[in-house]
């Protein structure tokens, strides 16, 4: 329905609309849904690189413009309104129709808070498409490079022939010490705050 309602935005031609295009990786959850029809309609534009400058450019917007960041996020603004502001942002700032048409999807459906989500699940599959694989990497603390480094060719050995690594590290301090992975698809949690929520949840459930 998403992925439908997406091209149909996007190309008038039923028999287009039909032809879904396969991204070269899946990306699960409605964001994944919302990634994938974007992805669908972009390759069908032969634009998939100018979506995703799109998508930067909006999320540049919404961290350095309040008035526009409070409005995405006002939940008494109706569906429609929002809908109606973000076509003419799409138009004054000259993005994508396929990218314009995806913020007003989200709008409609009251979805624009998942925005950052979906931005997210499309650059996982463009940096498939690309034969990149994006890991994310997130510690309590900042790595120093020389463990950036090692973490980086200790993750290469996951990589297939022909890929490459696309790493970036985020702090969190509430996972307290080690670190959580994603690489691909795949998520691995080896943070010191899982271990202690499995523990507290294991006392719980004996007392």
């Amino acid at each position: 329905m998403i992925a439908s309602r997406i091209i149909v935005r996007s190309f008038s031609s039923s028999t287009t609309v039909q032809q879904l295009v396969k991204p070269p990786i899946q990306v699960f959850g409605l964001e994944g849904r919302y990634a994938t029809a974007l992805y669908s309609a972009g390759s069908k534009q032969k634009s998939l690189g100018k979506i995703e400058q799109d998508l930067d450019k909006f999320q540049g917007l919404m961290k350095t413009d309040a008035t526009l960041a409070e409005f995405v996020r006002d939940p008494s603004i109706k569906r429609k309104t929002k809908a109606e502001a973000l076509k003419l942002i799409g138009d004054k700032i000259s993005l994508n129709p396929a990218t314009s048409n995806l913020l007003i999807l989200l709008a409609e459906n009251g979805r624009l808070k998942n925005f950052s989500q979906v931005f997210n699940a499309y650059k996982i599959i463009m940096a498939a498409d690309k034969g990149e694989v994006v890991c994310e990497v997130i510690t309590a603390k900042a790595l120093d490079a020389d463990i950036k480094n090692k973490l980086e060719s200790t993750l290469k050995n996951f990589l297939k022939k022909g890929e490459t690594i696309k790493l970036t590290s985020k702090v969190d301090p509430s996972v307290i010490g080690g670190m959580i992975v994603s690489i691909g698809d795949k998520y691995v949690d080896m943070s010191v705050a899982s271990k202690i929520k499995k523990y507290s949840d294991i006392i719980q459930s004996a007392v």
